[in-house]
């Protein structure tokens, strides 16, 4: 049977997207260029696009061009924590520990020589060197206001009404992160003892602040798509005497789940019907590919949500810039940071500002959320290429990560060590549970492209070494 060129040229993209040279969500280069490079017309070129396009193996976006679609992607998404829930006391796995002090929390492999690289981000240093040079003896002369810097707060306070939640500048206290943030809240709400609810799978940031304050915990369990299961935290209220609840609405880690408009609004219900604080971390709000839901404070009428987030994830780590919006414990919460840690620093403060006056932030934001689109496909593609027939995991549309599933019968914990002996950083599920659940789970971030070394790390874990924990 005779093939015609257009048949053969959409073959060949198959072949490419079957094997990975073109992965899901990829752009297709232009017709002029294909037609020169495989050596047909453009109107050939055509022909087989659109023989693609009617076989939904490519869609045409206006203005932007042809891109992959997800055609056979498997998303058989890990069922949510099915085991029965209870108050414990909070431990944390000692991996913790050696995973933050080989600095990979967030990449496969540190030494790969693929990084994710903003232009921007010397436009950031350029505006650190400047406020550096500006009135450096005045800021090293005296301590910034507890609350933090007005021109900060007040471009933070335009990022959310960009996003469609007012707040007033003097509602927001600048911290030394978002960590920084979660601790003084819950130290705020707290005392030793008390009950707090977390995600499960959830962050093990707040897992380790629990410890440390020695609070106990119940894990809700998490849909990876929509987020905290709201039944179970209802009923969970009606049983034990919950003081607050910390949730990740906008694509937590590790599921990268994103809570719809609906859930928030009854997450409040829930939160005012049983007296619940609602501790909210925000720090991927402004990483959705699509579109940025205003975060669950703005549906609060009683103010008992408390804002925490900071600048780690969306714009540099390097930075330990945090902001918290504290509700009824606001002046508690600036009380606290005055007395452990008094003020935060001046410079880059001002240097963030004026970074996000410029509309550099702006341009950065929009920059990185398309470097991480294109990551995560470059994930999922790998992940259907590579992967256990049995493998099961998230399909974030924002955020950092995705959560993966293997068998039950796959340690990942054993898989961390061998594949450390290889120089490969894993995530073990363990880490995002203080009852050791998830053992069979790892997190998977797409922060960095997962081409060339990184790929070969992937591909190294999911083909070898899996094999020799089974």
């Amino acid at each position: 049977m005779t093939v015609n060129k257009y048949q053969a040229l959409a073959n060949k993209i198959i072949s490419q997207v079957n094997t990975g040279q073109l992965c899901f969500g990829e752009k297709l280069p232009s017709i002029r260029t294909m037609a020169n490079t495989h050596n047909v017309s453009k109107n050939t070129v055509i022909k087989a696009l659109a023989d693609l396009e009617r076989n939904d193996y490519i869609e045409a976006r206006i203005r932007q061009g042809f891109f992959v679609k997800f055609k056979g992607l498997k998303n058989d998404a890990p069922v949510p924590l099915n085991v029965e829930i209870q108050p414990v006391e909070v431990t944390i796995p000692q991996i913790f520990y050696d995973i933050m002090q080989r600095s990979a929390a967030f990449d496969i492999l540190p030494s790969a020589n693929e990084q994710y690289q903003s232009k921007y981000l010397l436009q950031l240093q350029k505006d650190i060197n400047k406020a550096t040079k500006n009135s450096p003896f005045i800021k090293a002369s005296y301590y910034d206001s507890p609350i933090g810097l007005l021109n900060l707060r007040k471009q933070i306070r335009e990022r959310y009404r960009n996003r469609g939640f007012l707040i007033n500048e003097s509602d927001l206290c600048i911290t030394s992160g978002c960590q920084h943030s979660l601790f003084l809240s819950l130290f705020s709400v707290c005392k030793p003892g008390d009950t707090v609810a977390v995600e499960s799978p959830g962050y093990y940031g707040i897992i380790q602040l629990l410890e440390q304050l020695q609070l106990n915990i119940v894990e809700i369990p998490v849909s990876g798509d929509t987020g905290i299961e709201l039944n179970a935290l209802a009923q969970a209220a009606e049983k034990w005497d919950i003081v607050a609840v910390v949730v990740t609405p906008s694509f937590s880690t590790p599921t990268g789940a994103l809570m719809p408009i609906n859930n928030r609004q009854r997450l409040i219900n829930i939160a005012n019907m049983h007296n619940l604080a609602v501790i909210e971390d925000d720090i991927y709000g402004e990483l959705g590919f699509d579109s940025n839901l205003p975060p669950v404070k703005s549906f609060d009428t009683e103010q008992r949500v408390i804002l925490c987030s900071s600048f780690s994830k969306c714009l540099s780590r390097d930075l330990r810039i945090g902001w918290v919006s504290g509700g009824r414990w606001h002046d508690k919460i600036i009380r606290l940071k005055l007395t452990s840690q008094l003020a935060s620093g001046q410079l880059q403060q001002q240097a963030v500002a004026d970074f996000m006056v410029n509309g550099h932030f702006k341009r950065h934001i929009n920059s990185f959320k398309n470097s991480l689109l294109l990551h995560r496909n470059q994930l999922l593609s790998a992940l259907l290429q590579y992967g256990p027939v049995s493998i099961k995991y998230t399909l974030p549309n924002g955020g950092l990560a995705l959560w993966v599933e293997f068998e039950q019968h796959v340690d990942t914990t054993k898989l961390y060590s061998k594949a450390l002996k290889e120089n490969i950083i894993l995530t073990p599920g363990q880490l995002f549970s203080s009852a050791g659940h998830f053992k069979n789970s790892i997190r998977i971030s797409f922060n960095h492209p997962f081409t060339g070394q990184r790929l070969n790390a992937l591909k190294q874990v999911t083909t070898k070494l899996i094999k020799s924990v089974l």
